[in-house]
């Protein structure tokens, strides 16, 4: 393999029904910043059926370059035309560096192309830089530079390993939804689009949908609140939780969870926040009754503020914290939602 011939940071940008998802943006903003450190471009691979149109999203985010790969084959997400599609981009323009959402589509087809490509993948990467590896220089051994330095959680979140793919290429990472920024989008951008298409073939290792039934869920994404109101084993019962509900009320923002209280059947998996469950960067961030386990701050240390109320003054989760009250949330937590809503009541 000739490294020398792979140039660029890719991102793969997935869309369904037509509709990029929002990890699409915000690879592109961590890409933007990777591309700039390598001085390379950006490409973003759009694979689907119509999709055309959506190309100029891609460039208001920071696309210099689009790859549209548009088949009727591709009309809904299937392992395998998907697969064939992008590893046959990856094959023919040499990306140096290939990102993937870690969505439910990506970590689908994330290994699968890397197989396929013959390259490395690390997954659930929570940064992602461009440095030297080995991090530090090791006598009778060479350290390569402009390498990127993919991190994530490991050995169940108690360690954070810092990989790299130094001698294969492309270097692919599928990244953590919440854990990147998009940049804010650029009116006027053009992207250069570029139509390719490897040619599909049916063969029996493509699925047939039979039908595609839509769950309605009427939970809030949390990944999108900007204030979250966050409660943990402390809190004591799924009845107990009325009162992180009234504090969220209060002040507009969502409720949100720890493992603990989805193992406890006290609230949904879509509640749940750290390294299990969602990635999470609100303005504000209320821990309540939450120790702070790794796993958990794994998902949420990003946010801008974050408030933590826990009886317990050695409790891990003030490590993070930017305000701290020691104390029982049953008293505290109310009071709280009072002084808010008198407040709201002055104005």
């Amino acid at each position: 393999m000739n490294l020398e011939e792979y140039k660029g940071v890719f991102i793969y940008a997935q869309q369904v029904d037509n509709e990029i998802n929002n990890i699409s943006f915000e690879l592109l903003g961590k890409a933007k910043e990777l591309a700039e450190t390598l001085n390379e471009k950006v490409t973003a691979v759009l694979i689907g059926s119509g999709v055309k149109d959506l190309a100029g999203q891609l460039a208001q985010y920071g696309a210099d370059r689009v790859i549209v790969v548009d088949d009727p084959e591709l009309k809904e997400y299937r392992t395998e035309p998907y697969t064939h599609a992008l590893a046959s981009v990856i094959n023919e323009f040499k990306p140096e560096i290939m990102l993937v959402g870690a969505t439910a589509i990506g970590r689908d087809l994330g290994p699968r192309v890397s197989a396929r490509v013959a390259t490395g993948l690390t997954a659930d990467c929570t940064s992602l830089d461009i440095g030297d590896f080995p991090l530090n220089a090791i006598p009778g051994k060479e350290q390569k530079h402009n390498q990127l330095l993919m991190t994530r959680p490991a050995f169940g979140g108690n360690t954070i390993a810092t990989i790299a793919c130094p001698d294969n290429r492309p270097q692919m990472a599928t990244v953590r939804p919440g854990v990147m920024q998009k940049i804010d989008p650029i009116a006027d951008a053009q992207a250069e689009v570029v139509e390719f298409n490897p040619g599909f073939t049916p063969d029996n290792k493509y699925v047939e949908i039979l039908e595609i039934v839509k769950e309605v869920s009427d939970v809030a994404d949390i990944a999108d609140a900007k204030i979250l109101v966050s409660g943990g084993r402390g809190v004591g019962s799924a009845e107990n939780f009325k009162l992180l509900d009234d504090l969220a009320e209060a002040i507009g923002g969502t409720v949100s969870c720890s493992r603990a209280v989805v193992d406890n059947g006290w609230k949904p998996k879509e509640l749940q926040v750290g390294q299990t469950g969602k990635t999470v960067r609100p303005n504000v961030y209320f821990a309540i009754g939450i120790s702070g386990a790794i796993q958990h701050t794994a998902g949420m240390e990003e946010s801008d503020l974050i408030i933590a109320i826990n009886k317990d003054e050695n409790a891990p989760i003030f490590d993070v914290a930017d305000y701290g009250i020691v104390g029982d949330l049953n008293k505290i937590v109310p009071e709280l939602t009072a002084k808010i809503k008198a407040a709201k009541a002055d104005k």
